[in-house]
């Protein structure tokens, strides 16, 4: 089976997007999924995206993690699925799509820029580790003066799997306010490894430090590892609503691989 596809990247949070209408690859192919995102045996990326028709959207996004289990929002991914359609079938327009979490807007910000909505966060509490706040995924934010911690890893796998957050697990933020806005990173469940950057994950936690008086804006940059993302909300008592996420989403190639 020959599968035509484009690479694409968002702050280094990087995806192998294919076009699925007609149907090449089916929902349930996790491991061929898997075997795409192996940056050893296959293509390599943190997550691999399936554009497919949708009544009443100009495309559906479905996500799946690089271990190939499905994943219901990827806020990288949706601007780079966005570019992807915009590049290849509408030019540059505002969109709407369909994403596991429900529907979502894009529209063009820049060159290479694209915004899109994020749905409104009405689950925002804390625990005895940090702030949890869902995305569309469930994201735990933890504020330190700083994110330079030397085995991020260790610690942050040992929350994603804690029995707190079990059984659908949780990704880990490690957070810092700086003049400029905020600092972060992110252990991504499903890559099971911090990521350059997550767009859910930087939304999250501009949410959390706003609700928590950390920052005062609803409009916050925010560093990742890969670069910087525009964060926009409104707070309200529930969370967060009118929430949009910028930055760029750029083609890195494109090609066609054979599964057997």
């Amino acid at each position: 089976m020959i599968i035509p596809f484009n690479k694409y990247e968002g702050t280094g949070n990087d995806f192998i997007i294919v076009k699925n209408t007609p149907a090449i690859l089916e929902h349930n192919d996790n491991n061929i999924f898997k075997r795409l995102c192996d940056r050893r045996f296959g293509i390599g990326a943190d997550g691999l995206i399936l554009i497919e028709d949708s009544p009443g959207f100009d495309f559906r996004m479905l996500y799946y993690n690089a271990d190939g289990s499905p994943g219901e929002m990827c806020g990288n991914g949706g601007r780079c699925a966005a570019h992807f359609v915009m590049k290849h079938f509408t030019g540059p327009r505002d969109l709407s799509f369909l994403a596991g979490d429900g529907p979502h807007t894009a529209t063009v910000a820049g060159d290479d820029i694209i915004e899109i909505s994020v749905r409104d966060v009405t689950e925002a509490r804390e625990t005895p580790d940090g702030i949890l706040v869902n995305t569309g995924v469930p994201h735990l934010v933890i504020f330190a003066d700083d994110t330079e911690l030397a085995d991020f890893v260790t610690f942050a796998r040992g929350l994603r799997y804690s029995p707190r957050y079990a059984p659908e697990g949780v990704n880990v933020n490690l957070v810092s306010v700086t003049d400029n806005g905020l600092r972060i990173r992110t252990y991504e469940r499903g890559v099971e490894d911090e990521t350059l950057s997550c767009g859910t994950g930087a939304t999250a936690s501009a949410i959390a430090a706003a609700l928590t008086g950390k920052i005062v804006t609803g409009d916050t940059r925010v560093s990742v590892r890969g670069g910087e993302l525009k964060i926009r909300f409104v707070t309200n008592a529930e969370g967060a609503s009118e929430i949009f996420l910028t930055g760029p989403a750029t083609y890195v190639f494109s090609g066609e691989t054979e599964i057997q």
